[in-house]
Formats: structure tokens, sequence, C-alpha cells
């Protein structure tokens, strides 16, 4: 179990000002919680502090700089396409909340294209009606990047038309139904939602379309600066995507939900607390105030007894608020959908990002290419 310090504690070891502690926390890279004993007062924990002292004390070198800026660093690839700043997501100038009130993904990919008009993603036909989700995504998208023209020396319009095209098949795989009408409506008609949990659907959709330079657009990017196919870009973004700590978080709140059930919430956030496993669904390293995009989704779906507990055991045990992976378990809950509906979401909402990351990693005519600092034997 992991070790707890007080206030003063972590200021001796890091010999720092309160505020720069302060700071630490807000970015995610330490660790807080309230003191059981005197819940006015914080702890802070003592292996981030531990990890944080070590690198302070290699100095600022280029090497260190650079590799710190790997893990929530500072901005390393410009882009106009969206940020956080002060609490908020931000599209192309646009707040994301704001937009999501009524914009369809559609409109939204609009937007994070630099079009003068929504785009359409018409899903085809397939021999296979029931057969969605996880593989058939990766299976249909694997398909079209094999056959994928490469996307160097094209222009924007050709590639946004390629991503048009990965994006309809993607919402295929992961539930729509075929056809040319809005993604969130095809999706709530293949998943058998009323007319309130389609728009639900929808501005989580929007919500999830971008969020600056996360490990999976990053990976987009990656491909795209190589010259690879559309389609192959967005395969490499679903990818990343996949692992347990991006957008599997959301599946992880499932099974957190699942424990509180059988446990009670308190014994369950014991059980992963205890484990030094991180809360899933609580706390974003972005947004120390609260992820705005669950403060936008949750008031509009039903949050069940089991999450309602498990939202005020976690602020209790933590501090946390919840973030945009417990937002989607709650809307898997509430609206009965399939288990793996958080990831669904996530893959089609934030398909929209990674094309429009890749045209912009493609026009810039730059490769992402960067230095292994070597620790191995020598010859």
């Amino acid at each position: 179990m992991s070790e707890w310090l007080s206030r003063d504690e972590a200021l001796g070891r890091l010999k720092v000002r309160a505020q720069t502690l302060y700071a630490y926390v807000s970015r995610g890279r330490i660790g807080m919680r309230p003191d059981e004993e005197d819940p006015r007062r914080s702890q802070y924990r003592a292996d981030d502090i531990a990890a944080l002292a070590t690198r302070r004390a290699r100095g600022r070198r280029p090497s260190a700089i650079a590799e710190s800026a790997i893990a929530w660093g500072e901005p390393a690839i410009a882009t106009s396409i969206s940020t956080i700043l002060h609490g908020h997501l931000v599209y192309r100038g646009q707040d994301a909340v704001a937009l999501s009130n009524e914009a369809t993904l559609e409109e939204t990919a609009g937007v994070l294209w630099a079009l003068p008009n929504q785009v359409r993603f018409q899903s085809p036909s397939t021999d296979s009606p029931h057969q969605s989700g996880r593989s058939a995504a990766f299976a249909q998208l694997a398909s079209l990047a094999g056959e994928g023209r490469p996307s160097l020396g094209r222009s924007p319009a050709s590639l946004h038309g390629d991503a048009a095209q990965a994006i309809g098949m993607l919402a295929g795989a992961l539930g729509a139904v075929p056809g040319t009408d809005a993604v969130h409506d095809r999706l709530a008609q293949g998943w058998s939602v009323d007319a309130s949990g389609a728009d639900t659907i929808r501005r989580a959709l929007v919500l999830l379309a971008d969020h600056e330079l996360n490990a999976s657009t990053f990976a987009a990017r990656v491909a795209a600066s190589t010259g690879a196919p559309l389609a192959a870009c967005l395969l490499a973004g679903l990818s990343a995507l996949s692992g347990p700590r991006h957008g599997g978080a959301g599946e992880a709140v499932m099974q957190l939900a699942d424990d509180a059930t059988r446990h009670g919430a308190d014994a369950a956030i014991r059980r992963w607390l205890d484990h030094d496993r991180p809360l899933p669904g609580f706390g974003h390293p972005l947004y120390p105030d609260g992820d705005p995009r669950a403060a936008s989704l949750l008031p509009r779906v039903a949050s069940d007894s089991v999450l309602s507990s498990l939202r005020e055991m976690a602020f209790a045990a933590t501090g946390m608020r919840p973030n945009v992976d417990f937002a989607l378990a709650a809307l898997t809950r509430g609206l009965r959908l399939p288990s793996d509906t958080p990831f669904r979401l996530f893959a089609l909402g934030r398909g929209i990002g990674w094309a429009a990351h890749a045209v912009e990693q493609i026009t810039s005519g730059s490769l992402i290419r960067p230095r292994g600092r070597y620790e191995g034997l020598l010859p």
C-alpha cells in the first residue's frame, strides 16, 4: 500500500514552495487525498514525490526536458485543432461543451476539419449485421487500411474523403445501422434507444471528438507523418485507444460498478486503492477542478444508486470528481447499452479528431521521429 506524506513532509523532500507543490498536483504529477484524521488537510503520495525529486535532481539537460515532456509535459506539437485552456476543452476556438448542446458529430467534424459544411458518414450494408464491436472495428478498419492509398502529396479534400469513408465504416462496425442519417440516430436505432437517449449519445460523441495530443491522437499523427493511408492512421489511433489506460478506462468503471454492486461502494473503492490501482472514472490531470465533459453529460443520464454511491465515496476517499469515463459508464448503464459502449463511443467520436490531426500532420510535411536515450550495454 502506498505511503502518504503531510504537506510539510512533501515540501521538505521536494524543497519547493507550497504553490509549486499545488501546481504539481493540478498537473497530475503528484497524487493527493484528504487526510483521514483531519479532512481539512491533504496528504500526498510518497512514490510520486520520490520520482519527481529524482527527475529534478537530473537538472534541466535537453535530454531530460525532452523525456519529461512525453508524460503530461509541455506541448510538443503545434496544432490549431484543439486545446485544454483554464478547465475548458476548445475545438478551433469553440467551447466543446457549448458546441455539444446542439451540434451533431457530422457538424463537429466540419469544425475540426475546418470545412464550411458538415460531413456525411455513410455506413455500408454488411452481410453480418449482428457482428459489431471492438473486433469488427479493428477488422474492417484494417481491411480498409490495407487497400488505402498513401497520403503524401494529396489534397486535404481527398484526404477528408478517405476519412469520411473510414469513419462511416467504423460507425457501422460499432453498431450504427446502415444509411446516411446522423450517426447518433443510427446508433440509437441499432441499440433500440429512444429520442432522449439518442440526444445523449449525440452529446457524448461531440464531447469525445478530440482532446488535444492524447496517446491515441499522437499515434495517429506518427502514422500520418510517414505518409500512411488515412485509414491506417485511424487504425493506429484505435490500437492505442484499446489499452486499459486510455479507451479501456470506461470499461474499468463498469467493473468497479459491478464490484460496488456485490460488495458496496465503500468496500469496492477500498479494494482498488488497497491494491494501489488508480481509481477509474475519477480525476483528470488536465482538469483539477473537474472534467467539463462529465459535468455536461451526467445531468442528462439517469444515474443509479450504485453509481451515486461511488461518486460520494470516491470524493470522500480521494477528493476527485467524476471524469468522462465515469459519465460514459453512467450513460451505458442508464440506457442499458452493451457493456463495451464506452469504448465504442470513444472510438467513434475520437475518430473525428484522429482524422483532423492526421490531415494536419500530413500537410505539415514533417516526419515525427524522436531519438532514444540508450541505457543498455555497449560493445
